[in-house]
């Protein structure tokens, strides 16, 4: 439970942290743009190495596919419904609620591989995915939809206590999981986190900041494919 615990609270201080940075200062595009590649390269190392391979092992490809597909359309479903209901003109809402709907599947995943001994990638992949969200939401909210200060900082922590919470839920469902169960929720964790890079992250890295991004994505990958 302290692993869990811990682990949580790794993903959700670089919330914090960037919405704090957000809040203060304005960061060049091409740096979050950067970050965001690096972040989405070190999901694909995570998803292959910590989410969809041991599922594929121990459950089988019927079995692991059929959740990996699930997870992908849950997620683009929910995102479509998001953007269909705030709109573009409320991005920094946009930003926060899909740090949840990628987080939720992302941080379940996390709690469960810690049952196995591993998380380790995929806790870098998260928390480096989640300070440009971090970062670009809380400035949107700011400044363009004139919430207060305090206000944006409190409902970042909110959702860090969130995931916080997700995954220490996520440990203590792997305790009362057989090892399919487990391996179908990696599965669709990592259906859904290919759903985020494909639908969000690398669009929007690409957007505001060209060619670089291919190497930072790159780089991202090897970190985390060193990392296991």
């Amino acid at each position: 439970m302290g692993t869990a615990l811990l682990y949580g609270l790794g993903t959700a201080i670089p919330l914090v942290i960037g919405a704090a940075i957000g809040l203060r200062t304005t960061l060049p595009k091409p740096l979050l743009a950067s970050l965001m590649a690096f972040g989405a390269g070190t999901m694909i190392a995570a998803v292959s190495n910590e989410l969809f391979e041991p599922a594929f092992v121990q459950a089988g490809a019927f079995t692991a596919g059929v959740a990996l597909f699930l997870g992908a359309i849950v997620y683009v479903s929910a995102n479509h419904l998001l953007e269909r209901r705030v709109g573009a003109s409320a991005v920094g809402w946009a930003l926060m609620l899909g740090t949840v709907l990628d987080g939720v599947p992302e941080n379940t995943a996390l709690g469960v591989s810690l049952g196995s001994a591993g998380g380790l990638v995929l806790l870098v992949a998260i928390a480096v995915g989640n300070v440009p969200e971090a970062i670009g939401g809380s400035a949107l909210l700011h400044r363009q939809r004139n919430v207060a200060t305090g206000r944006v900082f409190l409902l970042w922590v909110l959702t860090g206590l969130v995931l916080v919470a997700v995954t220490v839920a996520g440990r203590v469902l792997s305790d009362h999981l057989g090892a399919t169960p487990i391996s179908t929720v990696q599965a669709f964790a990592g259906g859904a986190t290919i759903a985020v890079l494909a639908d969000s992250l690398m669009p929007e890295a690409y957007r505001e900041g060209g060619w670089w991004v291919g190497i930072a994505t790159a780089a991202g990958f090897l970190v985390a494919f060193l990392l296991r």
